[in-house]
């Protein structure tokens, strides 16, 4: 199957560097100097990856994504940016992006990235009959329905975004066991831990305000220096 990438970046330099590597490694490529061009793109094509920028001169490349998720909720994004603060790493992965990367971006990690995530969607392809079939998960009276992505406590509906209903489900799967801040990254990210694992602990906070403070639950437990893991029947000593 033909892998095809959609570049929208301004920078030609940059988007012709990265063009003459994905060709090199055998993909088909096309570039968008524009948010709203890149848009059509996504509207009447197909693709296997899109890699997008955040400073775009027509439109914020974050109103581009979250547009870009209202079409096409599979396809594998990776934000290319100039800001290294972990906030806009965390609003873009919120928004849907699968990776983020700072500007000048090493050429070699971002082609390891891509096969990572391009792995990570085929995976999921595989999972996608058998999630079909909808197999209910509870924990007392949270209920996972994995099919349908769906989260309820007694008869509260909860809304989590796709990254911490995933974070959420690697926890279930593993439940009572510690899981690191680097096997959660891998896992949950779809890509090897490349530097700081604070993005882990802003999630986990986030899945704690909406399962269990609301409901005077401690399902997700601390393991100091270690990771976290959700508490089922057993006890731990990690607090």
């Amino acid at each position: 199957m033909e892998n095809r990438v959609l570049i929208i970046d301004y920078d030609e330099n940059h988007t012709h560097l990265l063009t003459l590597r994905l060709q090199y490694e055998g993909y088909t490529v096309e570039c968008s100097r524009t948010g709203e061009e890149g848009v059509q793109w996504v509207q009447t094509e197909s693709w296997s990856m899109i890699l997008l920028a955040m400073q775009l001169p027509d439109r914020n490349g974050m109103d581009v994504l979250r547009q870009i998720r209202t079409i096409d909720e599979g396809t594998p994004v990776i934000l290319l940016s100039e800001e290294d603060h972990w906030l806009y790493k965390v609003r873009g992965l919120d928004q849907g992006a699968n990776d983020y990367m700072v500007k000048p971006v090493q050429v070699a990690e971002l082609m390891a990235r891509i096969r990572v995530c391009l792995r990570h969607r085929q995976v999921e392809g595989n999972e996608d009959e058998a999630a079909q079939q909808d197999v209910t998960m509870a924990m007392g009276e949270l209920v996972i329905h994995p099919g349908l992505r769906e989260v309820t406590q007694g008869d509260t509906k909860i809304d989590l975004t796709p990254t911490e209903f995933n974070l959420l489900m690697y926890l279930v799967e593993n439940r009572n066991q510690v899981m690191t801040r680097e096997q959660i990254l891998q896992h949950v990210w779809g890509y090897e831990f490349f530097g700081n694992t604070n993005i882990v602990d802003v999630y986990i906070r986030y899945l704690r305000q909406k399962l269990d403070y609301p409901f005077k639950q401690k399902r997700i437990r601390t393991c100091r220096g270690i990771g976290y893991f959700i508490r089922d029947a057993s006890q731990s000593q990690c607090i």
